[in-house]
């Protein structure tokens, strides 16, 4: 079977729409060791109180990649929990992070990643600044589509943020009600935002539920970035073809 054409072209797209953490900066593994934090704190507390359900801490690589990566936070806590048979209630988002609820730990969590953005842990990957420079300067629009709230945090960290024309975020999708990724409406919208048909776009992401929702939106060329034996995972949930870093697409 032939391999899909990646070129990246005028003639052929008018934008390119990246997931932020794994795909423009190395701020997933950020996420990932506080997604470990949190879960292997609130899974010792809940053995050590006698709850049922799975305690086994969380495996860094099979549960980020199954339950949260590429999720809103607090869908992601869902998720984990019901993998280990743990119901909790959901709270709010203004639960303080000491409650047990569903969202006093994605608070958690977040307090984890805020303290390591505030330590200046947040790297932009070279290849990928190359290639968000290099589609601009042929004409194209960009855009970053994160589930992060702290998205804009850490492209100002990065120094990512005069790179992008529009950025979907958190935040964005908290305030306009959007579904989350494996749902498609968080790229729609940005292919709102920048004023093109999905066709004409193409989407970047490491998850395989961002993957899943540029496939399902319908985007013109969908692009799985593999940074650890992802690869079959990005494949099945839709990606076009798959790469090891945003350097194999440089033209």
């Amino acid at each position: 079977m032939k391999s899909p054409d990646i070129s990246i072209t005028p003639d052929r797209f008018d934008a390119v729409m990246f997931d932020l953490d794994g795909v423009l900066t190395s701020t997933a593994r950020i996420h990932a060791a506080s997604w470990k934090q949190m879960f292997d704190d609130f899974l010792a507390d809940w053995e050590g109180a006698g709850k049922p359900g799975r305690t086994d801490p969380f495996e860094l690589h099979a549960d980020y990649l199954r339950y949260v990566d590429g999720k809103p936070r607090y869908d992601g806590v869902r998720s984990f929990l019901a993998s280990r048979g743990i119901d909790l209630p959901e709270g709010t988002p203004d639960d303080p992070p000491d409650a047990v609820t569903i969202g006093a730990l994605g608070n958690r969590k977040d307090a984890l990643v805020n303290e390591a953005i505030a330590a200046g842990r947040v790297e932009a990957y070279p290849e990928s600044t190359a290639l968000v420079e290099q589609v601009r300067a042929r004409g194209l629009k960009t855009a970053v589509v994160s589930s992060s709230r702290h998205c804009r945090d850490v492209l100002r960290a990065a120094r990512l943020a005069p790179l992008f024309d529009a950025v979907v975020d958190g935040n964005l999708v908290e305030a306009e009600h959007l579904a989350g990724k494996p749902a498609p409406d968080t790229f729609l919208r940005a292919a709102q935002m920048l004023g093109i048909p999905p066709e004409r776009a193409v989407v970047i992401e490491d998850a395989g539920a961002g993957v899943q929702a540029g496939h399902d939106g319908r985007f013109g060329l969908v692009i799985g970035i593999d940074r650890g034996d992802n690869r079959d995972a990005l494949l099945r949930a839709g990606a076009d073809r798959v790469v090891s870093n945003l350097g194999e697409l440089l033209r």
